[in-house]
């Protein structure tokens, strides 16, 4: 493809919304656009990458027996009010009505519709396995889109549903797609960790995500330096505390006038952050709760929302606080609370403690749980950096960030027993269809790898889903340069190589800079000295060292070209 005939709107400045590397270099880079909040178009060097993704993703479900299918995105609500989820989504889910006023709602998954499928086409144990996948847009009103592609309104999603008919078959179709998931991650050339999870919103057991590890994630994880443990925090398991923090001492009221957060009141009363037992107030449906947990720790809401047998909760408005504390927000503590209180095993240990004392600007030291206050006692916890691990008791936990764009897990039969799909087994006795989900964010992988492979000068696509695997570059316009520049160009493309030229009338500044940004993995120069010399310049973009380029023969450079991008993509 010539520059000059693409849609390549490079520009010099990062939209003012872009908060995160990948937002600022696929919009600068001309990949993207912004629409609206959450919404992005895909101009032509954004849906090569994408199209690229979907290939690979494609070709390794293929490969692992996957049948693709294709679902519509416009649902009628009665498949998810089968199994509660017309309500549980609540406003994440995009709702409308026809003009025969009848409830509809754009997909955000396809649970229920693939379970549709199986109840009216599976009918014998005979019929299983099966593996359905599709590629497709989903939906979700999130309330603060935000990353550009990295959390989006409408997103491309490549979602796959097993379907066996025993425990064990279903244990195999995961152990298959967890394979697939490897090589696609592989193959896209990112590090990755493979981490316990929950399931969420869609039900199920065993679960597992990829996380793609990037400074930008929004997701925690931990991994053990020793061994191959890691976890989601927010299901990684604590490792229970066996020693009391601190000794016993009598409880006081100490005036804290402005000093309402945790490390604010440590510095003031001079006591470690471990010392300090931080009560927060949290909304469950209808009821308020505190939760308290050492000064040096935070809330597992996953955990948490378990124990209060909700699906979720919410940190509480400060008008709540002052309702069932009677002081503000920062001054919370258990001693004389009247609600239902948790306390987590590590916090309950802690002797001579610092809480808040319901009262504004005061605060209560010398507290213990079992002497001055009660509660239930539970791992409530997130994991943190330093634990020791829960898998070998040897290693410690490592914190790390990541994006999360891969997610596996067993559904068993929570969705075949509410929706009556099932299969006569070998007696001739009906049995619910044991299901499995699989999922990965194809347009989020697109913003993923950028997060991982980037530099000060732009993009560094992996050769796998670059837009183009050789950025071709002349300089002026004299007509040998041109005419050596088309038949490599020519040359290149029969041999299935993806060229871009860029032959624009600019100073040579321009094109190299706007091939920085644009990242193509290897970059061929023709024009000036180096081509009265009888030779091209060559520069690999991921080069560590930038000034770093080599001279090659004309004659020689289609072969040299070939060579690198076919070991790159092998």
């Amino acid at each position: 493809m010539r520059f000059s005939r693409s849609l390549i709107p490079t520009i010099k400045e990062a939209p003012a919304d872009a908060t995160n590397v990948s937002h600022v270099l696929l919009t600068r880079g001309g990949f993207i656009r912004r629409v609206g909040a959450g919404m992005y178009d895909y101009l032509p060097l954004g849906l090569r990458v994408l199209k690229k993704i979907e290939a690979i993703v494609r070709t390794e479900m293929d490969r692992a027996g996957a049948l693709e299918i294709l679902m519509p995105a416009l649902l009628p609500a009665e498949y998810f009010k089968e199994t509660d989820r017309w309500t549980k989504f609540g406003d994440n889910l995009f709702r409308l009505k026809d003009r025969k006023g009848a409830d509809f709602h754009l997909g955000p998954t396809h649970e229920e519709i693939v379970t549709d499928i199986a109840r009216r086409e599976i009918r014998s144990y005979r019929d299983l396995p099966k593996n359905l996948y599709q590629v497709q847009s989903k939906f979700r009103d999130e309330p603060r889109p935000r990353g550009g592609l990295l959390r989006c309104r409408e997103f491309v999603m490549k979602d796959a549903y097993s379907f066996d008919s025993t425990e064990d078959g279903a244990k195999a179709s995961y152990e298959e797609m967890r394979k697939a998931y490897v090589r696609v991650f592989d193959r896209l050339g990112l590090n990755y960790r493979m981490v316990a999870a929950d399931s969420g919103a869609m039900g199920g057991s065993t679960s597992a995500e990829f996380q793609v590890l990037a400074d930008s994630g929004e997701d925690a994880i931990v991994a053990c330096d020793a061994c191959s443990y890691a976890a989601n925090v927010e299901v990684a398991t604590v490792t229970p505390a066996d020693e009391p923090a601190g000794t016993s001492g009598e409880r006081t009221k100490v005036h804290t006038p402005g000093h309402g957060g945790i490390a604010d009141v440590a510095a003031f009363l001079k006591v470690e952050t471990k010392q300090m037992l931080k009560s927060l107030i949290y909304r469950a449906q209808k009821e308020v709760a505190m939760v308290v947990v050492r000064g040096d720790h935070d809330v597992n809401e996953i955990r948490l929302a378990r124990i209060l047998g909700v699906d979720e909760v919410a940190l509480a408005t400060e008008a709540d606080v002052r309702k069932t504390t009677g002081a503000a927000v920062g001054y919370a503590g258990p001693v004389g609370f009247t609600g239902r209180v948790i306390v987590d095993r590590a916090a309950s240990l802690v002797k001579s403690g610092v809480t808040g004392a319901n009262e504004t600007d005061h605060h209560l030291t010398g507290v213990e749980h079992g002497r001055d206050f009660e509660g239930e006692v539970a791992d409530v916890r997130l994991a943190s950096n330093g634990d020791t691990c829960p898998s070998c008791g040897k290693g410690k936990l490592t914190t790390y960030k990541g994006i999360e764009a891969g997610h596996i897990f067993i559904l068993g039969t929570h969705y075949s027993a509410k929706m009556n799909a099932t299969f006569l087994d070998e007696t001739q006795k009906k049995q619910p269809i044991i299901m499995g989900c699989y999922g990965i964010g194809v347009s989020r992988l697109v913003a993923t790898t950028i997060e991982q492979h980037n530099d000060a000068s732009g993009m560094r696509w992996p050769m796998s889903i670059a837009p183009y695997h050789v950025h071709l570059c002349t300089l002026g316009k004299d007509e040998p340069v041109l005419a050596a520049a088309q038949a490599l160009y020519d040359a290149l493309w029969s041999k299935g190589i993806e060229v871009l030229w860029d032959e624009r009338d600019e100073r040579p500044g321009v094109k190299f800079k706007d091939a920085d940004l644009i990242g193509i993995p290897f970059r061929v120069t023709f024009g000036g000295k180096n081509f009265a010399a009888g030779n091209v310049e060559m520069k690999a973009r991921d080069e560590s060292d930038p000034a770093k380029s080599e001279m090659v023969a004309i004659a020689d450079a289609q072969a040299r070209i070939e060579d690198f991008v076919r070991k790159a993509l092998a």
